[in-house]
Protein backbone atom coordinates (compact mmCIF):
# COMPACT_ATOMS: atom_id res chain seq x y z
CA UNK A 1 0.00 0.00 0.00
CA UNK A 2 2.09 2.85 -1.25
CA UNK A 3 -0.26 4.74 -3.25
CA UNK A 4 -0.62 7.43 -0.46
CA UNK A 5 3.08 7.67 0.59
CA UNK A 6 3.61 10.69 -1.62
CA UNK A 7 1.07 12.43 -0.49
CA UNK A 8 1.73 11.67 3.14
CA UNK A 9 4.81 12.91 2.66
CA UNK A 10 4.02 16.28 1.14
CA UNK A 11 1.77 16.77 4.11
CA UNK A 12 4.20 16.00 6.52
CA UNK A 13 7.10 18.26 4.66
CA UNK A 14 4.26 21.32 5.13
CA UNK A 15 4.15 20.83 9.12
CA UNK A 16 8.66 20.79 9.33
CA UNK A 17 8.84 24.31 9.73
CA UNK A 18 6.48 24.00 12.41
CA UNK A 19 6.76 23.00 16.24
CA UNK A 20 4.59 19.69 17.14
CA UNK A 21 3.84 17.93 19.80
CA UNK A 22 3.74 13.97 19.49
CA UNK A 23 1.61 11.90 22.21
CA UNK A 24 2.23 8.22 21.99
CA UNK A 25 -1.40 6.11 22.90
CA UNK A 26 -0.24 2.93 22.80
CA UNK A 27 -2.82 2.20 25.49
CA UNK A 28 -5.77 4.07 26.27
CA UNK A 29 -4.32 6.43 28.61
CA UNK A 30 -6.91 7.88 30.61
CA UNK A 31 -10.76 7.27 30.67
CA UNK A 32 -12.15 8.22 27.22
CA UNK A 33 -13.98 11.25 26.71
CA UNK A 34 -17.69 10.53 26.25
CA UNK A 35 -19.33 10.60 22.94
CA UNK A 36 -22.19 12.55 22.14
CA UNK A 37 -25.66 11.23 20.90
CA UNK A 38 -25.86 10.81 17.42
CA UNK A 39 -28.51 13.50 17.48
CA UNK A 40 -27.01 16.03 19.78
CA UNK A 41 -26.39 19.78 18.15
CA UNK A 42 -23.55 21.67 19.49
CA UNK A 43 -25.74 25.43 19.69
CA UNK A 44 -23.90 28.29 18.58
CA UNK A 45 -24.82 30.13 22.10
CA UNK A 46 -23.12 27.22 23.91
CA UNK A 47 -19.95 26.94 21.63
CA UNK A 48 -16.65 29.01 22.31
CA UNK A 49 -15.13 29.36 18.93
CA UNK A 50 -15.24 27.04 15.90
CA UNK A 51 -12.53 25.91 14.00
CA UNK A 52 -12.57 26.70 10.25
CA UNK A 53 -15.24 30.08 11.20
CA UNK A 54 -15.98 32.77 9.26
CA UNK A 55 -14.63 31.11 6.46
CA UNK A 56 -11.59 30.26 7.65
CA UNK A 57 -10.00 27.01 6.35
CA UNK A 58 -10.74 23.83 7.38
CA UNK A 59 -9.69 20.48 6.02
CA UNK A 60 -9.30 16.54 6.45
CA UNK A 61 -7.76 13.83 4.56
CA UNK A 62 -7.42 10.72 5.65
CA UNK A 63 -4.28 8.23 3.73
CA UNK A 64 -3.39 4.78 4.14
CA UNK A 65 0.08 2.49 4.06
CA UNK A 66 2.05 -0.31 5.11
CA UNK A 67 4.70 1.77 6.34
CA UNK A 68 5.92 0.51 9.80
CA UNK A 69 7.07 3.45 11.54
CA UNK A 70 3.08 4.19 11.45
CA UNK A 71 1.64 3.55 15.45
CA UNK A 72 -0.83 4.71 17.54
CA UNK A 73 0.39 8.60 18.17
CA UNK A 74 -1.18 12.24 18.06
CA UNK A 75 0.35 15.25 17.04
CA UNK A 76 -0.65 19.06 17.40
CA UNK A 77 0.59 21.25 15.40
CA UNK A 78 -0.26 25.26 17.13
CA UNK A 79 -2.77 26.16 20.05
CA UNK A 80 -4.56 23.65 21.77
CA UNK A 81 -7.88 23.68 22.22
CA UNK A 82 -7.75 25.20 25.41
CA UNK A 83 -5.19 28.31 24.01
CA UNK A 84 -7.54 29.16 21.66
CA UNK A 85 -10.44 32.04 22.21
CA UNK A 86 -11.65 32.85 18.70
CA UNK A 87 -12.56 31.06 15.01
CA UNK A 88 -9.01 29.73 14.13
CA UNK A 89 -8.06 27.62 10.56
CA UNK A 90 -7.54 24.17 11.16
CA UNK A 91 -6.66 21.06 9.19
CA UNK A 92 -7.06 17.09 10.76
CA UNK A 93 -4.98 14.16 8.55
CA UNK A 94 -5.27 10.26 9.73
CA UNK A 95 -2.68 8.21 8.52
CA UNK A 96 -3.50 4.45 8.68
CA UNK A 97 -1.16 1.10 8.34
CA UNK A 98 -3.12 -1.01 7.00
CA UNK A 99 -2.95 -4.70 7.02
CA UNK A 100 -3.57 -5.51 2.88
CA UNK A 101 -3.52 -9.19 3.42
CA UNK A 102 -6.71 -9.24 4.67
CA UNK A 103 -8.75 -8.09 1.44
CA UNK A 104 -9.09 -10.55 -0.68
CA UNK A 105 -9.35 -8.79 -4.18
CA UNK A 106 -9.31 -5.53 -5.31
CA UNK A 107 -13.03 -4.32 -4.70
CA UNK A 108 -13.17 -5.75 -1.06
CA UNK A 109 -9.93 -3.56 -0.62
CA UNK A 110 -11.74 -0.68 -2.09
CA UNK A 111 -14.88 -1.46 0.18
CA UNK A 112 -12.11 -1.65 3.06
CA UNK A 113 -10.85 2.09 2.07
CA UNK A 114 -13.95 3.19 2.15
CA UNK A 115 -15.22 2.06 5.41
CA UNK A 116 -12.30 3.00 7.24
CA UNK A 117 -12.60 6.89 5.57
CA UNK A 118 -15.81 7.04 7.00
CA UNK A 119 -15.44 5.68 10.35
CA UNK A 120 -14.88 10.04 11.36
CA UNK A 121 -18.85 9.69 11.42
CA UNK A 122 -19.01 8.05 14.11
CA UNK A 123 -16.86 10.00 16.00
CA UNK A 124 -18.58 12.50 18.28
CA UNK A 125 -16.36 13.53 20.99
CA UNK A 126 -18.71 15.42 23.39
CA UNK A 127 -18.23 19.58 22.52
CA UNK A 128 -16.22 18.77 19.34
CA UNK A 129 -19.05 18.92 16.88
CA UNK A 130 -17.35 18.35 13.47
CA UNK A 131 -19.84 19.92 10.66
CA UNK A 132 -18.10 17.25 8.09
CA UNK A 133 -19.28 19.01 4.05
CA UNK A 134 -17.37 15.78 2.00
CA UNK A 135 -18.59 17.35 -1.61
CA UNK A 136 -16.72 20.28 -0.13
CA UNK A 137 -14.15 18.62 1.66
CA UNK A 138 -14.27 20.84 4.39
CA UNK A 139 -14.86 19.63 7.94
CA UNK A 140 -15.39 22.94 10.52
CA UNK A 141 -15.81 21.79 14.02
CA UNK A 142 -18.28 23.63 17.25
CA UNK A 143 -16.01 23.84 20.42
CA UNK A 144 -18.76 23.67 23.37
CA UNK A 145 -17.80 26.39 26.22
CA UNK A 146 -18.73 23.58 28.51
CA UNK A 147 -16.25 20.88 27.01
CA UNK A 148 -13.55 23.52 27.34
CA UNK A 149 -14.38 24.28 31.36
CA UNK A 150 -14.10 20.21 31.58
CA UNK A 151 -10.56 19.75 30.29
CA UNK A 152 -11.36 18.68 26.52
CA UNK A 153 -7.92 19.13 24.15
CA UNK A 154 -6.75 17.30 21.23
CA UNK A 155 -5.59 14.29 23.17
CA UNK A 156 -8.44 13.59 24.28
CA UNK A 157 -10.31 14.28 21.07
CA UNK A 158 -7.37 11.89 19.43
CA UNK A 159 -8.09 9.22 21.96
CA UNK A 160 -11.58 9.08 20.84
CA UNK A 161 -10.64 8.67 17.04
CA UNK A 162 -7.78 6.05 17.41
CA UNK A 163 -10.28 3.74 19.43
CA UNK A 164 -12.63 4.06 16.27
CA UNK A 165 -10.18 3.62 13.80
CA UNK A 166 -8.30 0.68 15.86
CA UNK A 167 -11.55 -0.66 15.97
CA UNK A 168 -11.47 -2.32 12.29
CA UNK A 169 -9.08 -5.31 12.29
CA UNK A 170 -7.21 -4.35 9.45
CA UNK A 171 -5.92 -1.31 11.10
CA UNK A 172 -2.67 -1.87 12.46
CA UNK A 173 -1.53 1.36 13.44
CA UNK A 174 -3.06 5.32 13.55
CA UNK A 175 -1.71 8.85 13.68
CA UNK A 176 -4.06 12.06 13.90
CA UNK A 177 -2.51 15.20 13.13
CA UNK A 178 -4.46 18.30 14.17
CA UNK A 179 -3.16 21.47 13.15
CA UNK A 180 -4.01 24.79 14.16
CA UNK A 181 -0.79 26.88 13.22
CA UNK A 182 -1.62 29.96 11.86
CA UNK A 183 1.13 30.20 9.01
CA UNK A 184 0.40 26.40 8.20
CA UNK A 185 -0.53 26.55 3.93
CA UNK A 186 -3.57 25.32 4.74
CA UNK A 187 -4.97 25.61 0.93
CA UNK A 188 -1.73 23.27 0.03
CA UNK A 189 -3.05 20.74 2.61
CA UNK A 190 -6.56 21.10 1.65
CA UNK A 191 -5.29 20.41 -2.61
CA UNK A 192 -3.13 17.07 -0.99
CA UNK A 193 -6.34 16.08 0.69
CA UNK A 194 -8.07 16.13 -2.13
CA UNK A 195 -6.00 14.34 -4.06
CA UNK A 196 -6.16 11.24 -1.31
CA UNK A 197 -9.59 11.05 -1.55
CA UNK A 198 -9.23 11.41 -5.49
CA UNK A 199 -6.74 8.25 -5.22
CA UNK A 200 -9.64 6.32 -3.78
CA UNK A 201 -12.05 6.87 -5.73
CA UNK A 202 -9.74 6.10 -8.54
CA UNK A 203 -9.15 2.92 -7.15
CA UNK A 204 -13.34 2.63 -7.44
CA UNK A 205 -13.35 3.16 -11.29
CA UNK A 206 -10.03 0.84 -12.18
CA UNK A 207 -11.64 -2.06 -9.67
CA UNK A 208 -15.07 -1.79 -11.66
CA UNK A 209 -14.01 -1.03 -14.94
CA UNK A 210 -16.03 1.88 -15.81
CA UNK A 211 -13.53 4.15 -17.42
CA UNK A 212 -11.34 1.75 -19.60
CA UNK A 213 -9.85 4.62 -22.39
CA UNK A 214 -7.21 6.72 -20.24
CA UNK A 215 -7.77 9.88 -22.44
CA UNK A 216 -11.91 9.87 -21.67
CA UNK A 217 -11.38 9.20 -17.55
CA UNK A 218 -12.07 12.05 -15.70
CA UNK A 219 -9.27 11.07 -13.20
CA UNK A 220 -6.68 10.75 -15.69
CA UNK A 221 -4.54 13.95 -13.64
CA UNK A 222 -4.52 11.83 -10.32
CA UNK A 223 -2.93 8.29 -12.06
CA UNK A 224 -0.85 10.49 -14.13
CA UNK A 225 0.50 12.23 -10.46
CA UNK A 226 0.39 8.80 -7.99
CA UNK A 227 2.89 6.42 -8.46
CA UNK A 228 1.06 3.13 -8.72
CA UNK A 229 -2.07 4.10 -10.19
CA UNK A 230 -1.34 3.61 -13.80
CA UNK A 231 -0.05 0.71 -13.61
CA UNK A 232 -2.83 -0.64 -11.28
CA UNK A 233 -5.13 0.35 -14.09
CA UNK A 234 -3.42 -1.32 -16.87
CA UNK A 235 -3.50 -4.75 -14.28
CA UNK A 236 -6.97 -4.30 -13.84
CA UNK A 237 -7.21 -4.40 -17.69
CA UNK A 238 -7.41 -0.64 -18.85
CA UNK A 239 -6.99 0.67 -22.33
CA UNK A 240 -8.33 -3.16 -23.51
CA UNK A 241 -11.19 -3.86 -21.46
CA UNK A 242 -11.41 -6.06 -18.03
CA UNK A 243 -8.28 -7.93 -17.84
CA UNK A 244 -8.73 -11.79 -15.98
CA UNK A 245 -6.77 -9.93 -12.97
CA UNK A 246 -10.12 -7.67 -12.24
CA UNK A 247 -11.94 -11.51 -11.53
CA UNK A 248 -9.33 -13.25 -9.21
CA UNK A 249 -9.84 -13.68 -5.21
CA UNK A 250 -6.59 -14.39 -4.35
CA UNK A 251 -5.45 -11.87 -1.44
CA UNK A 252 -4.67 -8.62 -3.08
CA UNK A 253 -2.17 -6.07 -2.43
CA UNK A 254 -2.42 -2.11 -3.56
Amino acid sequence: MDLYDALIARCEAMLEPFSCRRIAADGDGEALWPQADERAILFRKDTAYELGGGGLPAYSGAAFTSESGVRDEIVVCGPDLGEIDRDSPYARLTVLRVDEGAWRDREEAYRALRRLDYTRYRVRPEGFMMRISAAAHREPVRVGAAALRAGLDFERVGRTFLRAYRGHPEVLGARVYFVTEPDFPYEAFGEAARRMDAVTESLDEIFHGLVMDCAACRLKPVCDEVEGLRKLHFAAGGNGGLGAAAGRTEQYKL
